[in-house]
């Protein structure tokens, strides 16, 4: 087992430092813990499994890591409607990590993206921008659309069973502290844990962030997302639409077996509105929305709602506690790219720890935790900035500024070198790529 650095039995501290409950006293002393681990994750989320999957695939049983959860399992997880449009960068690492078997016969590739603007009275809505969505280099897809659940099923059995990966379930941490050579964990049962390396990965309510006293900046949007799965007639072929609609985008999603999902964003009191009609009532919204594209339609999956509020986190790192997915960065969904920037935090994060470790350093260290940093925060700064925008831009129906972005929507369809830039971009293959995004093992 790769060995965590060992401390005095008393372990003091001072006054409020790096708590998440009620701040201990000078005068307090930890006893020593009973057990220990490399790395420690809070929050059994897509990037928490994912980070547990990466480090064990590298090191086998050679690794002791924790994963703290409420849950025993995602228990609310299969009526869960969301689907994820994963690019081929988070595809190209999960199947390094032997993942995706178990996801590809429910996923559905994406082939080609139609982008319309119109309002939602519209008779016509002329497609303004069309583009064939492989890579140019092997054709491969740059995206696939996954069921939320189908992608935590496939997560958490990944290392259900490792011998490295031990769940503590159901519990919260109480309270940390950096002691200097390891991080010390009390739970809420009374149990106390050591880790070389502490992970948030609780997702936007982070309880771990908190504790390690990392500030947000956000915003809410004054916007509310829904989602469901409808079943269609005529089949989708593998396209995927969005339509720009002045409240906020509709996408329709394609999913094996003549279904897609729905997200579509709405005013918050409009989507109170929609989200209390019946089962009618709600399927006539769709409609109107769809606007017979797929044919005969129906309801076939649970609805779903969330106010929607943008959120980034002053740093990404402290002593011996490092950030992933949605404790460090909410964005706005307008393009589906909240998880694919999530799995880049893991594949770096764990590239980081992967090559500290095997050079006998410390993963815990500032120097370690400062190049993921680094190497993290400005793209995912820069992504939710975009997000931020393209929202602003396309959710109202100025006259003036529609015209303005129907006239650029086009201008892009015809460029051809620009359309590829853009499928790179979402594919998530640009910029610095850690190893699993360019399909190379740990």
């Amino acid at each position: 087992m790769l060995s965590i650095n060992t401390l005095d039995d008393g372990l003091h501290r001072k006054a409020g430092q790096g708590t998440c409950g009620a701040p201990l006293t000078c005068e307090t002393v930890m006893p020593d813990t009973t057990q220990r681990f490399d790395v420690a994750i809070s929050g059994a989320s897509f990037a928490g499994l994912a980070l547990a999957r990466a480090l064990e695939t590298a090191f086998g049983s050679d690794i002791r890591i924790a994963v703290i959860d409420r849950s025993p399992r995602k228990q609310a997880a299969a009526a869960d409607a969301r689907a994820f449009a994963l690019s081929a960068g988070s595809r190209r690492m999960l199947e390094t990590l032997g993942i995706w078997p178990a996801i590809a016969s429910e996923a559905e590739a994406v082939h080609e993206i139609e982008i319309t603007d119109s309002s939602l009275e519209a008779g016509i809505r002329p497609i303004l921008l069309k583009y064939d969505n492989r890579l140019e280099e092997d054709g491969e897809p740059a995206s696939h659309i996954v069921p939320a659940p189908v992608l935590e099923r496939a997560l958490y059995d990944s290392v259900a069973s490792a011998p490295g990966v031990k769940f503590l379930v159901p519990c919260e941490i109480a309270e940390f502290a950096d002691t200097g050579a390891r991080m010390t964990i009390a739970l809420r049962d009374g149990d106390r844990i050591a880790c070389s390396l502490l992970v948030g990965a609780e997702g936007r309510r982070s309880a771990s962030r908190d504790g390690a006293k990392i500030k947000t900046v956000g915003w809410r949007y004054g916007q509310t997302a829904i989602v469901t799965t409808i079943a269609h007639e005529r089949p989708h072929g593998g396209r995927a639409i969005q339509h720009f609609l002045p409240a906020g985008p509709f996408a329709i999603l394609p999913l094996p077996a003549n279904r897609s999902c729905l997200t579509w964003t709405e005013d918050a009191d409009a989507a109170a509105h929609i989200l209390a009609r019946d089962d009618r009532g709600f399927l006539d919204e769709v409609e109107t929305r769809v606007a017979g594209r797929l044919g005969a339609i129906e309801i076939a999956g649970p609805r779903q709602s969330w106010p929607l509020e943008m959120h980034l986190a002053r740093a990404y790192v402290a002593p011996r506690f490092a950030l992933v997915g949605d404790a460090a960065h909410g964005v706005h969904p307008i393009a589906g790219q909240g998880v694919n920037l999530a799995f880049r935090d893991v594949a770096a994060l764990s590239e980081i720890v992967v090559d500290t470790l095997r050079l006998g350093l410390d993963p815990g260290s500032m120097e370690a935790l400062g190049r993921y940093e680094k190497w993290r925060r400005f793209d995912s700064f820069a992504s939710a900035a975009a997000f931020d925008g393209l929202n602003k831009l396309f959710s109202n129906d100025a006259t003036l500024l529609r015209a303005a972005r129907d006239f650029g929507l086009g201008l892009v369809d015809r460029l051809p070198g620009l359309k590829r830039h853009l499928v790179s971009e979402a594919a998530g293959l640009t910029g610095e790529l850690p190893r699993l995004f360019k399909s190379e093992r740990l």
